[in-house]
């Protein structure tokens, strides 16, 4: 069912009465892609403009606002692995046995537990500029890492309470300005010449408009308790995936530093991995839809 005056979604129940708000775009028998959001995201982060071009490529993309962003219902106290139900809720509502997964910065870690935890329905997985597990033992997690970002996940480590408080600020003072200028959502950041770059793109500074104001739907609880998820143990472990895994990562980025991408790269097994030298944190539409083209081949 759709919804009505906002972004088409449909909606589906999980079994503890939460609801989940997804979309399609593509080739409704193209070949099924999940697209997982960054932090904070929405469904809308991981589309395409035009979605001939998702069909022209033969591809069925799917993406879903995570528990408490965007028309999601809240999970709260979540953990990276709860994702790994809640997908498969949605693929089972669509009829989707098999499917790749992707996800890019903070949707890196949840298409790695879904690799991990369903490997009899992923065919291959990609996590994209993905952040490391916090508790890594030979990572040094804030290494490389710009200040803007080592404050939010410190108002994290010291709990719900003060990150919210703190990232209702940040939304308030982001709204004011968004429709002006969506740049300003990484505005306090010092970006890599590459990210600075794609910003200048109007299609990716559009969709971070909407992708952005979508996500606050129901308030920051989405954007909270992901950060929260990140800082805490996943889950489950990254040895313990099977299926092909891509870890895509750049060298300039300073948003999820290189350093966790080496990381990814040593301790995700038999990992393809793809080091961008001049890429930092960010891509453009045709950019990610190239990667999709690719990673559906394998």
């Amino acid at each position: 069912m759709a919804s009505v005056g906002v972004e088409p979604a449909e909606f589906v129940q999980t079994p503890d009465g939460r609801t989940l708000a997804y979309a399609q775009i593509g080739d409704p028998d193209g070949k099924p892609v999940f697209v997982l959001h960054g932090t904070p995201g929405s469904r809308l982060s991981g589309r395409h403009p035009d979605p001939a071009r998702v069909a022209d490529a033969g591809l069925r993309v799917v993406t879903y606002d995570r528990p408490g962003n965007g028309r999601s219902t809240r999970h709260p106290g979540r953990a990276v692995v709860d994702c790994v139900a809640d997908i498969a809720v949605i693929a089972e509502a669509l009829g989707i046995e098999r499917f790749v997964i992707t996800g890019g910065s903070g949707g890196g870690p949840h298409a790695l537990a879904v690799a991990a935890r369903l490997p009899e329905r992923v065919i291959r997985a990609e996590c994209n500029v993905s952040a490391a597990p916090y508790d890594a033992p030979d990572l040094d997690w804030f290494k490389g890492m710009d200040p803007e970002n080592v404050k939010e996940l410190g108002w994290a480590l010291e709990g719900e309470e003060v990150l919210a408080r703190e990232l209702e600020k940040e939304a308030e003072e982001k709204l004011s300005r968004l429709d002006e200028d969506p740049a300003t959502l990484l505005g306090d950041f010092e970006l890599s010449a590459a990210d600075q770059a794609v910003l200048r793109n109007q299609i990716v500074r559009e969709r971070m408009r909407k992708s952005f104001r979508e996500a606050l739907a129901s308030g920051v609880w989405g954007w909270v308790d992901d950060d929260l998820a990140f800082v805490k143990p996943w889950g489950f472990d990254v040895e313990e995936i099977r299926v092909p895994v891509r870890v895509r990562y750049g060298a300039t980025d300073v948003l999820v530093p290189a350093g966790h991408g080496q990381w990814l790269a040593r301790h995700v097994p038999n990992a393809k991995v793809i080091i961008e030298d001049d890429a930092g944190h960010l891509s453009t539409p045709d950019q990610h839809l190239e990667r999709l083209r690719s990673l559906i081949a394998g």
